[in-house]
């Protein structure tokens, strides 16, 4: 994560908005926030973790954190933190609560929304989760990322447990917990197996020996089928013989049977085929001019129903037409002088608006005297006013010039306050020199009960040292000695005529060398040797301790000479001081008397506050009035100007009089007036409508009688030329019964009443010829085939029992062939599946065997732990370059054998110990590395160009020397494309800063960022 930028407002101490860049500060890779102790340099942690995850390190959500958190003097709190994520795209996460207005202790809980930057635009993201972001728990972010004030060393104390939970978080281990997958592919496995098994109980009996006995059944029951085919085909030749002149014989007795049965048909069909014929005729002849007759007979008849219809309608309109004019002959006379009366009607109209005209002049001159009066009153309330303000203002001069300057008393205030740090600084610097010289004191009474002398020590051990290593390898010389010679006369001792010598390999052995026994001796020589080492090894302890404490010494007395500078830097400071108060209204050495006037002068300030808001109340009041004044005197304006407007209204409408008075009027009433043009208006407008409506109707009516009257006529024509046709249609209707002889219409009505479906009637007739033609064809071909030929019944039943015996016996011999052949490929294909079944057993089997050892590696996280502890040693390898660096190679970081940190402490003999022995300095630095090494791994496991890692610690554990070796590892930090903020008051620290922000805490403004 890249810090980008953060917006703060209302949070702790910060009650103006504060925004903080961070683009430049980043840029530098090295930065660091300092400020003094309270000033708000942690707050701007607690606003990135807030704004992030809603945590916070000093306050949990059952200690009303929105209200704590909150400026006492806001009323909003408001955080925007924009950032890069691993993946360097671009978020921003916002948080803001609000303290209720009515209950100052009611802070509402805070809105929290997350945006990403995308195409030019910030845009919300559905859900708020900061790990989906950053890939990091809040646990995570303040151990890897952001770490808060004194929880430095949380990572190095942590248990073993809550160690690995976080590597497997941080490094996502939990994709090497296996354990569940592989019990799933072992249950698989072990589900397979038994399926297979199951499987082959059923194929125990298959085998090739069965096989290949039924293969010779199969070749003895093949060779039995042959015989009985070829026997069955003699039978079936001479079978089918007789079958075909049964057949054939059969077939000439029923086409003898059918043909005699439609030789008794064929006069019935005679007679039909004569009637279908006279049918035909007659409907052809006939039927079109009988259709004719009736089609005209049935058309007259409607349209005589139709004029009569057309005649009622024609009298009823020629009585309402007769009737209309009437009515417009008595309404003409009103509607000719129906324009006189409409100018009457307009001056009535006008006379109606003169008589309210003259109303509301009456009013408008009664709300103008009432106008006058308010404006003379308001006007007396003004002045009353203004001599309120001016005693106000008097007593509130007087007042100020009784105060004293507020910028005087925050310098003074700030002179104490700075004289009271200096001072607490002077006794705490003289109790650290103290404690410094009393450490000193018991070292060097610690170095009285070795009595050596410090300066020469070294040189006094080295000659003993010297001396007791040559006395060592004088005794190791005469040791290999007596261990030549013991070892000869082992020899000496072997050595037998006949047998080579070891030595020379020589056979025969003369003069044989005889020893004395030296194991006594050389026993001797052993423990004197193992005496002086026992002796160097105390001599180099000895010197081991004495260098420990005269370093320890060292870097006390380095350690007070630095803390009497500061006293003497400090004591300066107080002199300087003392030395710039030069305020004559107070005494330096008197601060009660300061705190006196101060609270003296709050109290004129209240009281100038209580008359400002009064003097502002009574203004507002002023103002009031003079908004009053303003209206009354814009209403009388108003009054006089509608005056002369409705004024000129009404002459305008007395000039437009035509036939009527005003006089006659003046003193009637409104509702009097109105009634009447109500009235006269009424009657005007009935008569136009009236008269207007009846010629309207007189419009429509006309057109429709004249139509009617044509259509009547039109009728009457068309009903005597139907007559004529209809006449016309008889005459050739006769003229076709006399020439085709029938005596009258009755007698072809009667024919054509029989309905006779022709088309089908011929198709019957022409079936039946086919059907008798074709049956007398064949009953003459049969007889001619047979001719000289004769079929024997019981020769024929005799030679069928034979024929179905042996196809039965062929049906049977295949049947058995068939039955065999299908049982051997079935045998076949089960015994394939069988091969196959057992060459996956055996995969499974082995499957099994490697899935049993799997188990047992992934058994209980075992896997996880493994590979968490080599990702821990890593880590401790990574840190330990930095920390044999700060430490200057006195001690390392190791893992023990329950992946607990421990210290190696190369001081004394490369021991290890606890990491709860270390001291401030050596803690913070152990922590700082292993701080650095985790980041490292984060941002390697991220795959993220550059790392964000910041530090909230005093750096007060360090030594001058100490700052400079983590100044100089943090600086080296810029070369690793890392960058690292701090926050501290160590000013030797903020020198060195390439880059920084200084947190002022102001009395009235809050923290301030410069």
């Amino acid at each position: 994560m890249i810090p980008v930028q953060l917006t703060l407002e209302g949070l702790y101490s910060y009650q103006e908005r504060q925004t903080i860049d961070f683009k430049n500060l980043t840029e530098s890779g090295l930065f660091g926030i300092f400020g003094a102790v309270g000033s708000g340099k942690s707050s701007i942690l607690e606003a990135i973790s807030f704004a992030l995850y809603g945590e916070t390190e000093r306050l949990n959500a059952r200690d009303k954190r929105a209200y704590n958190m909150m400026n006492l003097k806001s009323n909003r709190s408001f955080i925007e933190f924009d950032f890069f994520n691993f993946e360097n795209k671009k978020f921003r996460a916002t948080r803001e609560f609000k303290r209720n207005s009515k209950n100052f202790d009611d802070v509402k809980p805070s809105n929290v929304v997350f945006y990403e930057w995308k195409e030019n635009r910030w845009e919300p993201l559905e859900h708020v989760n900061p790990e989906k972001i950053i890939n990091l728990t809040y646990a995570n972010f303040k151990r890897t990322i952001i770490i808060p004030q004194g929880q430095f060393k949380e990572f190095l104390e942590l248990g073993a447990t809550d160690r690995t939970n976080m590597m497997k978080e941080i490094f996502n281990l939990y994709r090497f917990d296996l354990q569940n997958n592989v019990s799933g592919l072992n249950a698989k496995n072990r589900s397979e197996l038994d399926q297979l098994e199951g499987q082959l109980k059923g194929f125990e009996e298959i085998n090739e020996e069965q096989i290949a006995a039924q293969k010779e059944n199969l070749t003895l029951l093949q060779k039995k089928f042959e015989e009985a085919k070829n026997e069955f085909n003699k039978i079936d030749k001479k079978y089918q013989i007789q079958k075909n002149l049964k057949t054939d014989f059969e077939l000439l007795n029923e086409k003898q049977e059918n043909f005699k049965k439609l030789s008794l048909e064929k006069t019935e069909i005679d007679g039909l085929e004569k009637q279908t014929e006279r049918f035909e005729q007659v409907f052809r002849l006939f039927n079109p001019l009988i259709g004719e007759k009736n089609k005209l007979q049935k058309e007259i008849d409607s349209k005589n129903h139709e004029k009569e219809i057309q005649g009622k309608n024609l009298a009823e309109t020629e009585r309402k037409f007769n009737v209309l004019k009437e009515s417009i002959t008595a309404i003409l006379p009103q509607y000719e002088v129906l324009e006189r009366s409409k100018i009457k009607e307009n001056d009535l109209r006008l006379i109606l608006q003169m008589l309210r005209f003259s109303a509301e002049i009456e009013i408008l001159k009664s709300r103008t005297e009432n106008g006058v009066k308010e404006v003379e009153k308001v006007s007396e309330n003004q002045k009353t006013i203004r001599n309120k303000i001016d005693v106000l203002l008097k007593n509130s001069e007087l007042l100020k010039s009784q105060r004293l300057d507020a910028q005087l008393l925050l310098n003074v205030g700030n002179w104490f306050s700075k004289k009271r740090n200096l001072t607490e600084s002077l006794q705490a610097q003289l109790k650290k020199t103290d404690d410094l010289n009393s450490e000193i004191h018991n070292i060097s009474e610690e170095l009285k009960t070795f009595t050596i002398d410090a300066e020469t020590f070294k040189n006094d051990f080295k000659l003993k040292n010297d001396s007791l290593e040559n006395q060592k390898k004088s005794l190791s010389e005469k040791k290999n000695q007596l261990e030549v010679q013991q070892q000869l006369a082992h020899f000496a001792n072997e050595l037998h005529d006949g047998e080579s010598c070891p030595l020379c390999g020589a056979l025969e052995h003369p003069d044989i060398v005889e020893f004395e026994d030296v194991k006594s001796e050389l026993s001797a020589v052993a423990e004197q040797i193992i005496a002086i080492e026992n002796q160097q090894k105390e001599l180099q302890q000895t010197s081991s301790e004495i260098e420990k404490i005269l370093a320890k010494k060292k870097f006390f007395e380095s350690q007070l000479k630095a803390e009497n500078e500061a006293f003497d830097q400090i004591k300066t400071e107080v002199d300087t001081h003392q030395n710039i108060f030069c305020w004559k209204e107070f005494n330096a050495e008197n601060e009660p008397d300061f705190e006196l006037k101060r609270k003296q002068t709050f109290d004129l300030e209240k009281q100038i506050e209580a008359l400002s808001q009064e003097i502002s109340q009574q203004q507002k009041n002023l103002e009031k009035e003079r908004e009053s004044l303003d209206k009354f005197n814009k209403a009388l304006e108003d009054f006089k100007l509608k005056d002369k407007e409705v004024e000129t209204k009404f002459k305008t409408s007395q000039s437009n009089l035509k036939n009527l008075f005003w006089e006659e009027f003046s003193k009637k009433s409104v509702e009097e007036v109105e009634e009447r043009f109500q009235n006269l208006s009424k009657s005007n407008l009935k008569t136009e409508h009236e008269y207007q409506n009846l010629i309207q109707q007189e419009k429509e009516l006309s057109p429709k009688f004249a139509e009617q009257k044509a259509v009547s006529e039109q009728l009457g024509k068309r009903i005597a030329e139907l007559e004529k046709e209809i006449s016309e249609n008889g005459t050739v209707l006769i003229q076709h019964l006399e020439d085709h002889q029938f005596s009258n219409l009755e007698e072809v009505e009667t024919i054509l009443a029989q309905e006779i479906n022709v088309q089908n009637n011929r198709n019957q007739i022409q079936k039946f010829r086919i059907d008798f033609e074709t049956l007398k064809n064949g009953v003459e071909e049969l007889s001619l085939k047979l001719k000289g030929f004769s079929f024997d019944e019981s020769q024929f039943a005799a030679l069928e029992t034979q024929f179905k015996t042996g196809e039965n016996e062929l049906k049977t011999a295949n049947d058995n062939v068939v039955k065999l052949c299908s049982e051997i490929d079935r045998l076949e294909k089960e015994f394939k599946k069988k091969e196959d079944l057992l060459k996956e057993l055996a995969k499974l089997q082995k499957r099994a065997d490697h899935l049993k050892i799997m188990t047992n590696l992934f058994k209980g996280a075992g896997f996880v732990q493994y590979v968490s502890s080599i990702y821990l040693r890593q880590l401790c390898d990574h840190a330990n370059i930095r920390f044999h660096r700060m430490t200057r190679n006195q001690l390392s970081l190791q893992l023990n054998e329950n992946n607990d940190f421990e210290i190696v402490d190369f001081l004394n003999e490369g021991r290890s110990r606890s990491v709860k022995t270390l001291s401030g300095g050596q803690s913070f630095q152990v922590s700082l590395s292993l701080a650095l090494a985790l980041a490292e791994s984060v941002q390697a496991n991220a795959q993220a160009e550059k790392n964000f890692f910041f530090i909230d610690e005093g750096f007060g554990t360090q030594d001058l020397e100490s700052v400079n070796v983590v100044f100089e590892t943090l600086t080296n930090l810029q070369k690793e494309n890392r960058i690292v903020g701090i926050i501290s008051h160590v000013e030797e620290l903020k020198e060195k800063m390439p880059v920084s922000l200084n947190i002022i805490k102001d009395e009235e403004r809050g923290s301030l960022i410069f």
